[in-house]
């Protein structure tokens, strides 16, 4: 196979998915008004793999607007969604302990069982299986989840979806680190690389935003006219460009092929995350859209930030983007199937 045409071949893969499941719509009504709010997602993501595939030429210029996208992504359009969202917010809806406390278990246990099941297969190597912890319980809830959810639910899907972001994103960059610091004796010390990593969860763009959105909906304050259209306006820019930003980065990935605990960690991810989701959510009383919300961001697929960990401390990089790959790719079908269900 020529250099070009493996390059295509995924490609062609992802257009076969997004055309059977258009295809399946036309003779599904039902399904057709599921495929119409999840395909639109799924299909810039589809977009930006297929640029990366196919644009690719392996410069640093490519590199190099690539990173400013996720500048703009990262500290402007993702901080200005969360803002806009969750500041509209009455403040006794964002007090859900209930439902901070079942979505943090359930993103714990998925986290437990993959790191268990990589540490089998790594034979005990923590750090890789640290890693594969993370490919099984932290999903695409920066970039994905927010436009997917308050599209599938409704603004009222704004409040959850922005506590799972904060609560996933603090436990995950702080077990990850620890166990890295379990790992190698020569690290900080696990102690204070917990307090290095809540330092960082402290400063980050999108908590930051959050913080001064719950306090905005606290005192009941919304920026000026002038400076409130223009958060509105990166609002409407944070999901285009997040998806497509996602789809390029893993499309310029190189595929070596998955390695054996990777469909393992992909179902893990992909169908008992937000069964551990539902089932921590049910025991806790909590229903109606903060459930499903719940329920729908625990099923979303690995998040690229398995990747930036992995090459973070250098292990298990290659097989991290398959397994991001290989996620999104089933997602389009998990995903679409959960959206049905919930509809």
């Amino acid at each position: 196979m020529t250099p070009r045409a493996r390059r295509l071949t995924p490609v062609a893969v992802v257009a076969a998915a997004y055309l059977g499941l258009m295809g399946l719509g036309a003779l599904a009504p039902a399904l057709a008004r599921v495929l119409d709010m999840a395909l639109p997602f799924f299909g810039l993501i589809g977009l930006g793999f297929a640029c990366g595939r196919l644009f690719d030429t392996g410069d640093a210029i490519g590199g190099a607007g690539l990173k400013w996208l996720n500048i703009f992504i990262v500290y402007l359009a993702l901080p200005a969604l969360f803002f806009t969202l969750v500041s509209r917010t009455p403040i006794h809806e964002l007090a859900n302990w209930r439902f901070v406390l079942a979505t943090l278990s359930a993103t714990a246990a998925a986290f437990v069982i993959a790191f268990a099941i990589g540490w089998i297969a790594a034979r005990g190597d923590i750090a890789e299986a640290a890693i594969q912890g993370a490919a099984g319980a932290y999903a695409n809830v920066g970039y994905m989840g927010p436009g997917l959810t308050i599209s599938a639910l409704g603004a009222a899907a704004a409040a959850p979806a922005a506590l799972v972001f904060v609560t996933d994103t603090v436990f995950l960059f702080t077990a990850v680190p620890l166990a890295m610091a379990l790992a190698r004796s020569d690290e900080r010390g696990a102690p204070r690389a917990a307090l290095h990593a809540l330092g960082r969860i402290a400063v980050h763009p999108f908590n930051i935003a959050t913080a001064v959105a719950v306090a905005a909906a606290a005192f009941a304050w919304q920026p000026p006219p002038a400076i409130g259209r223009m958060v509105t306006t990166l609002s409407g820019a944070a999901a285009p460009c997040a998806l497509f930003a996602l789809g390029v980065t893993v499309g310029l990935r190189p595929f070596g092929g998955l390695a054996r605990e990777a469909p393992a960690l992909v179902a893990i991810k992909l169908l008992v995350h937000p069964l551990l989701a539902w089932t921590f959510l049910t025991l806790a009383g909590v229903t109606g859209t903060w459930a499903k919300a719940g329920v729908l961001m625990a099923a979303l697929p690995p998040a690229l930030n398995v990747f930036v960990l992995a090459s973070q401390y250098g292990v298990y990089v290659e097989r991290a983007s398959n397994i991001v790959l290989a996620g999104t790719l089933a997602s389009v079908f998990t995903v679409t199937a959960l959206l049905w269900f919930l509809a």
